[in-house]
Order: C-alpha cells, then structure tokens, then sequence
C-alpha cells in the first residue's frame, strides 16, 4: 500500500520528453539556481562520465576542467531544477562509466567525437 502511493507520487515527477543522452556525450546542463526570491540559470558544460539508477531515479553526472581543477556534479534527470540537457557533442566510447578520465590530463582526456 506505501509503495503504491510512493510509486504514484514518482510517476506524477517523470518528465514528459527526458533528454537523450549517452555517457561519453559533451553536453550543456541548463541549473535552475534559487537565490532568495530569484531565480536563475546557470550552464554547466562538460562530459556526461556516468549515467545510473532506473525509472524515477535516474541520475547523471558531467566531469569539467576549471581553472585545472576537475569538477563533477552529480544531477537527477527528472529534477525540475535541471531546465534542459543539450547535447553539443557526441563521443565515442566503449564502456558505461568513464571514471579513468579523472587521471588524464590534456589532450588524452578529449574523447573521439563520432559525427552523425
């Protein structure tokens, strides 16, 4: 009986059209950021390392270099805060979790881009 109700809660939170994305894509994450009684956007761009979870909860995180410092943060898909997820480029990969990014440095951390 909880778990229907949980269950009809999560299905009224999906999104309509989730964006389309795959690990190893370079994407924008459009962050809706509340500060007091405003609101803002905030861009976010870097490479989707790890994609997870099922259903309601699924989660996705973009690995960035700023300043020299790696930066990764961790969203859920299906949060009203994410506005939009826009794909600028799609790379080549061969497995689902790109963690050994985190130890490449320059060059070798660029991925191969696949053109469609």
């Amino acid at each position: 009986m909880k778990t229907d109700l949980i269950k009809e809660i999560e299905q009224a939170e999906l999104k309509e059209n989730p964006p389309k994305f795959v690990t190893g894509d370079t994407v924008k994450v459009y962050n809706r950021i509340r500060e007091g009684e405003k609101v803002r956007t905030q861009v976010f761009e870097g490479t989707v390392i790890k994609i997870q979870g099922g259903s309601n909860r699924v989660t996705f995180t973009v690995r960035k270099i700023s300043n020299g410092i790696g930066v990764e943060k961790t969203w859920p898909l299906h949060s009203p805060n994410v506005e939009k997820v826009e794909v600028v480029r799609s790379g080549k990969t061969r497995r689902a979790k790109l963690f050994y990014l985190r130890k490449l440095r320059g060059k070798r951390s660029k991925l191969k881009e696949i053109v469609k």
